[in-house]
């Protein structure tokens, strides 16, 4: 240590009896390979891992076997080559007692990696400073490495540091956590005496990382060998002017984080907060270790130092060993003896919890197991009344009242347990073990927040209800307004309708009179425009009608609880949304058109006026004219269509374009046969050919390969129809895409009539040619 670092105190903390001498006797040793591996793939905080490998798969040492579940979650390894055998439930260990997903594996024996390097060869890197964080942060979370200090906490998470704009780290000081407070665990303090120099490069990795300008690895002063190994390490690495050693007062909990920080910088982190948000992030020394061998070495967290010791232990000490190795085996090779009031429990005797089975696996939290004798560890006797001595007051870290915590808990009264700052208590049972009447009181704790959080879920369930239930009642209201708006256009629309009527069979009539002929008004009627437009109208107000009948069932099961409905609701609302305002765009087009055909009528009545009625004459200038104004009015409508297909980047402007060719054509033609009929000053003489009975037979052949293309344009258009009612029925996404079809094959089958029609009439002039 170079700097003279002035240490602090936390109020509280208690110092019960170490028993750490009986596992530090002996140096860290590999344990064998177990039968079979059981990894549970929640070793965390946070999201589970998901399973990335199958059932019978045969996976190699380091290889990822499950990938992480989003932000705060991490993947998992192998530690070994071998077999899956199964991915099922099984009990882990856990305070709960319950059963988690599991991957079993069968070790081979043959210990074959995956091909791994380090950080540095992969980039072709040598030096530290010029590795970027980022990639450092990434190689930490796909390695699995999560706090290995009993909380489980994703490492990556922890170093997601955002700099300011002039790359600043809102980080100043890192903290590495050696204190390992807690009697019987010694697995930190002997990497600490045997592995300094992986502390120390993990932590050089970490300050890089957070951008911090100094480094404090705190370790209680009953470890001096792991204190001078680190020294030792810390001047060979040249790191003495950027990372202290400080020994710090041996006292319970102050490996506690929030404790540590207060001991080494007098800071306290506010109630509710986290370290970062007075420029501190703690690691434990384990957690620095593997972050060396992940950027050094390229290897995943597939193994951890495990403490094994207690008086059944015949020979104690700290073991190398694979995570997913049942405990079992590790205390077969440590001796262990069966007592009479047998119990292992994992962690220490102050956090730790009783195993129901010692078939349950090593973790990534395990840090020891520990197995008392009944003399070392007798069974807790039945607790008593509070006599209300305030030893737990006066041995509490955090500053709590925790017999008042005590009585809110019991009678759960947890408003006002969470009022008195439940959350701050760090679970380290000080309170508990100062208290003379035997009261469990950190049970009560346990209990008490699990019941909070449990309470706060089923709040904000009922939040959910409750935005649902008003966004129900909001779709309701425009419902009403939709149905009201509709009804008035209705209305609207009968009375035009009737008025429209009225006008027509009063203009009827007064033709009538003069020309027994059908006039524009009446040929107007059957417009085939405006007859596809109310056939697409009345095909949206049947989609709309289906539509909400699904939407009231699926709104019926959401309210009933099932809460998989809502994706379903939000997507038939979109979908009403999108039918209606189709159905008001073809609304806005029906009118339109109707408009078109009045003003095309009225021209038409006052031509008939001007140069005399259509005495039926399909090749008169009146008929010709019309011919090309309707050819050029479609080519018009296909311009429009092209440009909008070109703007919205459809698929269709290939087609739309052909199209626009073919009807160019047909307004030049039509164009041309009205200014030759206008114009018959100018006679064009025509002299047909004779017709010979090869052009006779090709015009045939051509009759009959067109009406075949007919037969299979009208096939397709048919299957088209029927894809699009079955999609409009079942509220598809396709139903725009299928209109367009249908129509594309409607058009194209007018075409195909137009042409054969064409024909005929050609066929019928040729025969009567060749006769004459």
């Amino acid at each position: 240590m170079t700097h003279m670092i002035q240490l602090h105190s936390f109020d509280g903390g208690i110092h019960p009896a170490e028993h750490k001498q009986q596992s530090t006797q002996r140096a860290i040793r590999s344990a064998p390979m177990a039968a079979l591996l059981t990894l549970p793939l929640g070793q965390h905080i946070g999201a589970p891992a998901v399973p990335c490998v199958a059932v019978g798969e045969r996976v190699l040492k380091g290889q990822a076997i499950a990938n992480a579940q989003g932000f705060v979650s991490v993947p998992l390894h192998a530690p070994t080559s071998g077999t899956l055998v199964a991915i099922e439930d099984r009990q882990v260990p856990h305070a709960s007692g319950l059963t988690a997903p599991c991957i079993v594996i069968q070790p081979d024996g043959q210990d074959e990696w995956i091909e791994h390097q380090s950080l540095f060869d992969e980039l072709g890197l040598t030096d530290l400073v010029d590795l970027d964080p980022a990639a450092l942060v990434s190689r930490i979370r796909d390695c699995g490495i999560a706090g290995m200090g009993g909380a489980g906490f994703p490492t990556a998470v922890k170093l997601a540091v955002k700099h300011d704009d002039n790359g600043n780290s809102p980080i100043n000081t890192l903290i590495l956590n050696g204190a390992e407070c807690e009697p019987y665990i010694t697995a930190d303090d002997m990497l600490m005496r045997e592995r300094a120099d992986e502390v120390i490069r993990g932590a050089q990795v970490l300050l890089h990382i957070l951008g911090a300008r100094r480094c404090l690895i705190g370790v209680e002063d009953n470890k001096p060998e792991a204190i001078a190994a680190l020294n030792a390490a810390n001047t060979a690495l040249n790191e003495q002017h950027h990372i202290d050693v400080v020994a710090i007062p041996t006292k319970y909990p102050s490996g506690g984080e929030k404790q540590l920080i207060q001991i080494l910088t007098g800071a306290e982190v506010p109630a509710g907060g986290i370290p970062a948000n007075l420029g501190i992030v703690c690691q434990n020394v384990g957690t620095a270790s593997a972050i060396y061998r992940a950027i050094y070495h390229g290897e995943p967290l597939i193994s951890r130092i495990t403490t094994v010791t207690g008086d059944a232990i015949k020979e104690p000490g700290n073991w190398e060993v694979a995570l997913g190795t049942p405990v079992s085996h590790l205390l077969a090779l440590s001796g262990y003896t069966a007592q009479q009031q047998e119990r292992i429990i994992m962690g220490g005797p102050m956090m730790g919890f009783t195993l129901p089975d010692d078939s349950l696996p090593v973790v990534k939290t395990s840090n020891c197991l520990l197995a008392p004798s009944s003399r070392e560890m007798p069974l807790n006797e039945a607790a008593m009344a509070c006599i209300r001595c305030g030893m737990c007051t006066v041995a509490c870290p955090a500053q709590l009242l925790p017999q008042q915590l005590y009585w809110f808990s019991k009678a759960e009264e947890f408003d006002k347990a969470e009022q008195h700052n439940l959350f701050d208590c760090i679970e380290c049972g000080a309170c508990s073990y100062v208290c003379p009447s035997q009261i469990p009181l950190v049970q009560y704790y346990r209990h008490a927040k699990g019941a909070i959080r449990e309470e706060r879920a089923a709040q904000e369930k009922s939040e959910r209800a409750r935005e649902r239930f008003e966004r129900r009642l909001a779709r309701q209201e425009r419902e009403a307004a939709e149905k009201e708006a509709k009804r008035k256009a209705r209305a609207e629309a009968a009375a035009q309708a009737a008025a429209d009527k009225k006008a027509a069979a009063e203009s009827a009539a007064a033709q009538t009179t003069a020309t027994p002929a059908p006039t524009a008004s009446t040929a107007a009627l059957g417009s085939p425009a405006l007859e596809k437009l109310q056939k697409q109208l009345s095909a949206s107000q049947t989609a709309i009608s289906k539509t909400k009948e699904k939407l009231a069932a699926a709104q019926q099961a959401l309210a009933a609880g099932n809460e998989d409905q809502q994706a379903k609701v939000d997507a038939l609302e979109s979908a009403l949304v999108k039918t209606q305002t189709r159905m008001k765009d073809l609304a806005k087009d029906i009118a339109t058109e109707k408009k078109a055909l009045k003003a095309q009528s009225a021209a038409s009545a006052a031509n008939d006026t001007v140069t005399g009625p259509d005495k039926g004459d399909p090749n008169s200038p009146e008929r010709l004219q019309r011919k090309w104004e309707t050819a050029q009015a479609r080519l018009d409508t296909a311009l429009k269509r092209l440009e909008e297909a070109k703007t919205q980047g459809l698929d269709t402007v290939a087609a739309l374009e052909t199209g626009i060719t073919k009807q160019q054509l047909r307004v030049d033609e039509a164009k041309a046969a009205w200014q030759a009929a206008a114009n018959p000053l100018k006679p064009k003489p025509v002299t047909p050919e004779p017709a010979t009975s090869e052009s006779v037979n090709n015009t045939q052949a051509d009759i009959e390969a067109l009406r075949k293309k007919i037969l299979a344009t009208q096939d397709r258009l048919n299957k088209a129809q029927e894809r699009l009612t079955m999609a409009r029925e079942q509220d598809q996404d396709t139903v725009d895409a299928l209109t367009l079809g249908v129509n594309k094959q409607h058009d194209k089958l007018d075409a195909l009539t137009r042409q054969l029609d064409e024909l005929e009439q050609l066929s019928g002039a040729t025969t009567t040619s060749g006769t004459l």
